[in-house]
């Protein structure tokens, strides 16, 4: 489908979604826990030595310790110290407990977004690809026996970044799904312009990216010109029979659903009217044939709904009334 204008989003454009972009990364870093570490190394002159590394638990007072970028560029700086409890015990018997603290942690992302649209003409995005990379871990301790971790840190510290590695991407993977996709499917991709018309920009491809641009191919037609319409009746109710002395009334409520019947054929919601009224029949019996007139009050008519934005019905329900006294009734009676 050839577009009716194409949105050309500039190097300036990109820019800044690149910046909201890095904003949302420093958030989902912030998010990020520390793991529990644990496993065996073995050491020099000391043998194999079992350890355990685990952040303390978190309390309303005392939150878990989390990652709080302190940069906005590109390479994402995290310095605050993180407090970490570690257990250590070798061959020999010897044990004991440190305290450490993790900083200078320097991460590198990169993410592939893929750009499309769905049926509707809403553009989707989701996740594609996602490296990163921590480059540098560095853990600080203090304690008696510190001596005795600096001997296997460079262990602790791989296994550490590997997992934070992982978690990071599958953190920004699901925000680009849960909060990314979800917004811009909240996008309107219709416009109104007064209470009768409107323009559809929706998309009519998939977004195009180049070196230096990302081109939206938009259709801008109006809504639903020059289409035949159809009406589809129904009672909600049943309508409330009173027989008298003075005849038969009752007041039906009918709603009606209009249609535009589009170049496919099929029907597209255009909004759903309700009309009420009342009506009277008299019967009699002359020269043993039954004979009746029938009395129609004034329609009353209203907008319950409407998918081409509201407008007002008085001049649809005047031509009604018009219609049923001039053309119904007298061939009714």
């Amino acid at each position: 489908t050839n577009p009716g204008f194409v949105v050309r989003i500039t190097q300036a454009g990109l820019d800044y979604a690149n910046q909201q972009g890095i904003a949302i990364l420093e958030k989902e870093l912030a998010q990020l826990k520390l793991p529990d570490i644990s496993g065996d190394s073995r050491v020099l002159h000391v043998g194999k030595v079992h350890y355990e590394l685990s952040s303390p638990r978190g309390s309303e007072d005392h939150p878990v310790p989390s990652i709080i970028p302190c940069a906005a560029d590109p390479v994402l700086g995290a310095g605050r110290y993180v407090p970490l409890s570690l257990l250590a015990q070798g061959e020999k018997g010897n044990r004991g407990h440190s305290t450490w603290g993790m900083g200078g942690l320097y991460v590198y992302i990169k993410i592939t977004l893929r750009l499309g649209s769905d049926t509707t003409g809403k553009p989707t995005i989701s996740t594609s690809d996602c490296n990163a990379r921590i480059s540098k871990v560095r853990l600080l301790l203090s304690g008696k026996f510190g001596w005795l971790y600096n001997l296997f840190h460079s262990v602790i510290e791989s296994k550490l970044r590997k997992s934070l590695e992982s978690k990071l991407c599958d953190n920004v993977a699901r925000s680009v799904q849960n909060e990314l996709q979800r917004h811009i499917q909240t996008l309107p991709v219709t416009a109104r312009i007064d209470d009768k018309t409107g323009i559809d920009y929706s998309l009519v491809a998939p977004p195009r990216t180049t070196a230096q641009s990302l081109d939206l191919d938009l259709k801008l037609e109006e809504m639903y010109p020059n289409m035949t319409m159809k009406f589809r009746l129904s009672a909600p109710t049943a309508p409330f029979l009173t027989i008298g002395p003075g005849g038969i009334s009752f007041q039906p409520t009918v709603d009606a659903q209009a249609y535009a019947i589009l170049p496919n054929s099929s029907l597209a919601p255009l909004f759903l009217l309700s009309l009420v009224r009342n009506v009277s029949a008299v019967i009699n019996v002359r020269s043993g044939r039954i004979v009746g007139s029938v009395d129609v009050g004034r329609i009353r008519l209203s907008l319950k709904d409407s998918a081409v934005g509201t407008f007002k019905v008085r001049m649809m329900q005047s031509l009604m009334n018009i219609l049923t006294s001039s053309t119904l009734l007298p061939r009714l009676n």
